[in-house]
């Protein structure tokens, strides 16, 4: 039917081979034992229903074929899967789960003493049991238009919001990336990336599955393992810390693995960078060791892979390439004119619809100008001549990248003024070979109490509040912050006052 979900037809295509869909730390799993015991989910979260007609179902289970399994038992069973990390604190599951009127939540035997931190009287199901069931085939036909997945990420009001990405939305990822970067049933794509992320489950995941190829799933990036990995790979997708890890596995390696190591990443057809932008010097020696610079591209959350450097051709250094097919760009200035250097507005058939119930947000986030409508992406770039597009930075100082997220300073900030000995405090990014941004925490202590506001102590409560990668690495005691007139933090001012002091100290 033409109406029907792409991804769940490119699923059904692959479903009766025996081809192998997922490697992982308990073997070889094939496409048909997947769609068995996916269908097998989807049975029992039906429940007799013909549809879950969008419900949110969580899925709170580690990389391998049962994640695999639990996700595309959601989309048969016509749901909507909200994906929760070990990463997170049971707070921030909670409330994604809250805000998504979770009330199942599909958990391994792995995770089960972890959830019991947010299940609350949501029901729990151990994946393993659900794949035991006795199936039927799903009842229900999922349609293009319909919800099939909502990933949580932060705005510039610091509270997570929930991105509601269609069928339609995911089809068309697949097929756009699939044909750009050439894979085929012949490819292995080595993951290690989070799956609650965009990069790590649309990006990645489900453009292999799509695809029919194979993809090793590690249970976490270890970099020993991602280079030993590469001996049985085709592709690999990473972020900029990934690269800069690799290396210094490499540097503290024997001449034995270094060797062998070059010559299987040399293997590699395919090697990308996203979700942050990757220093050029991290480029230029991933080159130098294997002969290509990495394919780097430009996605996020509410967009998918949207811009990207070719697969053959040039890949320009500092570049994320050129709008992929299908996708149209515009540059504007802060009048919405077009403009050489601007904010990046992007339209296009994977761009998401709407924030799950945030009608401000969403008409914020959308400029339609009567022939296309445009998604404001946040991030400030220029345009070459030649069409290729540069990203200068983030259009709000309160948007950070780092380690390959997507992080709110002011969600940050928030949880930090919870401490009692905190009297104001800002977040702010200041450039990091390793991460990106590094964040940055500008704290003014309640008097009497600068004994409490360390740095351990305050990433210690930090860490009980947010997942690990959104814990300041740094925090800074000031005794005022930079203002202006009208009594707003000066963030700029701030950042290039904590660079140059860190200068100073450098060459003390």
């Amino acid at each position: 039917m033409p109406s029907s979900s792409r991804v769940v037809a490119k699923w059904q295509g692959h479903a009766e081979t025996a081809r192998t869909a997922v490697l992982d730390g308990e073997g070889a799993h094939s496409f048909a034992r997947l769609n068995e015991h996916a269908m097998a989910v989807a049975t029992v979260l039906l429940a007799g229903r013909a549809s879950l007609a969008g419900e949110r179902v969580a899925i709170f289970v580690t990389p391998g074929a049962p994640f695999v399994e639990a996700l595309f038992g959601v989309f048969l069973a016509g749901g909507c899967a909200v994906v929760l990390s070990p990463l997170h604190p049971a707070a921030e599951s909670s409330y994604f789960c809250d805000d998504a009127r979770v009330k199942t939540i599909l958990c391994c035997a792995a995770l089960r003493e972890q959830v019991r931190g947010f299940e609350g009287s949501r029901h729990v199901v151990d994946i393993a049991d659900l794949v035991k069931a006795t199936h039927t085939t799903p009842v229900t036909t999922p349609k293009r238009g319909d919800a099939a997945l909502q990933l949580y990420t932060s705005g510039t009001t610091g509270k997570p919001k929930g991105v509601v990405l269609t069928h339609d939305n995911l089809g068309a990822q697949q097929e756009i990336l699939g044909d750009a970067w050439g894979f085929t049933p012949d490819d292995v794509l080595l993951h290690a990336l989070p799956l609650h992320h965009m990069h790590g489950l649309c990006i990645a995941l489900l453009t292999a599955l799509g695809a029919g190829a194979t993809t090793r799933m590690l249970p976490r990036f270890d970099a020993t393992a991602v280079w030993d990995g590469m001996a049985e790979a085709t592709a690999f997708m990473g972020v900029p810390t990934m690269y800069t890890r690799l290396f210094a596995a490499f540097d503290a390696a024997d001449e034995g693995a270094r060797a062998r190591w070059i010559a299987v990443a040399r293997s590699l057809r395919l090697a990308t960078s996203g979700s942050a932008a990757l220093p050029v010097t991290v480029g230029d020696r991933w080159r130098a060791l294997t002969g290509e610079y990495p394919l780097e591209r430009f996605g996020m959350s509410e967009v998918g892979a949207a811009i990207s450097n070719p697969l053959s051709g040039e890949r320009r250094p500092g570049s994320i390439g050129r709008p992929l097919p299908t996708f149209e760009t515009r540059v504007v200035d802060e009048a919405g004119n077009d403009a050489a250097s601007g904010e990046l507005w992007i339209c296009g058939p994977s761009v998401f619809n709407a924030y799950f119930e945030r009608p401000d947000e969403t008409a914020k986030s959308f400029v339609d100008d009567g022939a296309r409508r445009w998604f404001r992406t946040g991030d400030t770039v220029s345009r070459e001549p030649d069409g290729y597009i540069r990203v200068l930075g983030r259009t709000s100082v309160d948007i950070l990248k780092s380690g390959g997220y997507k992080l709110s300073a002011l969600e940050i900030e928030e949880v930090l003024r919870e401490h009692p000995s905190v009297s104001e405090v800002a977040v702010v990014g200041v450039p990091d070979a390793t991460w990106g941004e590094r964040v940055v925490a500008c704290v003014v202590a309640r008097a009497g109490a600068e004994g409490q506001c360390t740095e351990a102590l305050l990433r210690a409560f930090a860490k009980e509040k947010l997942a690990p990668y959104k814990v300041p690495r740094t925090v800074v005691n000031m005794t005022e912050l930079p203002r202006n007139a009208m009594g707003k933090v000066v963030k700029p001012e701030l950042a290039r006052a904590i660079m140059a002091q860190e200068a100073r100290d450098a060459q003390a």
